[in-house]
């Protein structure tokens, strides 16, 4: 929405006119200066290829990630024209191994960075806000889980309870919402001090709207990009733990157990390395611009820019 008005300057008398001025809300600002940054531009565009690909897997794949040809073992790209990518070990199509990889790391990363969210946001906004003993504690369970190496930690839950999806995930939200707490935590320590929080506490505001009407909004900017960060972060450490044979069990696809069983065959069967770990190195540098072009979209400092 656009206004104008008149003005008058000095002694000269003369109207001058004020240039109109379009009032934009912060998101607004944000998507404006987000659509200008040619790599976050680039990035959305991978991430948004790989979501469709994970999406629509059964639609895209000539075959089921599952499907095996013993008579076709071992194929090399071009090789066959029913697999331009060539095949695996045990003759399954590596073109819908590929698509298939990407609906599970999509998953894993997801499903990882909803649980930090739905455990890391309460906690860290209640720590922040009521302070005193409740922060002491939080603060205290924090700075204990963030000793533990949480590529270890991961590596020790799945030993004990097995690997496959559902253990890799559990293993990873364990220590994924320290990161996400700490953050909201900070973030609220400081808003609880803004003149409208100390305005809400005076007039008797309850504390959950104050936190979820006042503060959270605020904050929200913080732990988007985290989120942004985190899931290239759980892609990787699910291709890592499937590479050394602790995350995704067969028949599943997944990136990283796919480059883990290559290591008996990839000095003559070039591809079975090379493709999924183009799709590793391409999903972690389309989350990286993303997350970049986000943190400077929605810092604040820019809005004036």
């Amino acid at each position: 929405m656009a206004s104008s008005s008149t003005a008058r300057f000095g002694d000269t008398g003369r109207a001058l006119d004020v240039i109109p001025t379009e009032h934009r809300s912060f998101w607004q600002d944000a998507r404006r200066r987000f659509l200008r940054n040619r790599l976050a531009v680039f990035g959305l565009a991978i991430v948004s290829c790989i979501a469709l690909l994970a999406i629509f897997a059964e639609f895209l794949a000539p075959f089921p990630y599952d499907f095996a040809r013993f008579d076709r073992v071992l194929l090399l790209p071009f090789e066959n024209t029913d697999h331009p990518l060539g095949t695996d070990e045990v003759g399954r199509d590596y073109l819908s191994r590929l698509i298939f990889g990407a609906r599970t790391s999509l998953m894993v990363s997801l499903v990882v960075q909803g649980i930090a969210v739905l455990i890391g946001v309460p906690v860290g906004a209640l720590a922040g806000y009521l302070g005193g003993a409740f922060d002491f504690v939080v603060s205290r369970i924090i700075d204990v889980m963030t000793a533990f190496p949480s590529l270890l930690f991961a590596i020790l839950i799945i030993s004990i309870l097995g690997g496959g999806l559902q253990t890799i995930i559990v293993a990873l939200s364990i220590t994924g919402w320290i990161l996400i707490a700490r953050l909201t935590r900070a973030q609220f320590l400081t808003l609880r001090e803004q003149e409208y929080a100390v305005a809400a506490r005076a007039l008797g505001v309850p504390v959950r709207r104050i936190i979820f009407r006042h503060l959270l909004p605020n904050a929200l900017t913080t732990i988007l990009v985290a989120v942004s960060f985190g899931i290239p972060a759980t892609i990787f450490a699910e291709a890592g733990l499937s590479f050394i044979g602790l995350g995704i069990n067969d028949p599943m696809a997944s990136w990283g157990k796919m480059v883990g069983v290559s290591n008996a065959y990839v000095r003559v069967y070039w591809h079975l390395a090379l493709f999924p770990t183009l799709a590793i190195a391409l999903t972690m540098l389309g989350f990286a611009f993303l997350g970049d072009g986000l943190r400077d979209a929605l810092d604040p400092k820019q809005q004036s820019q």
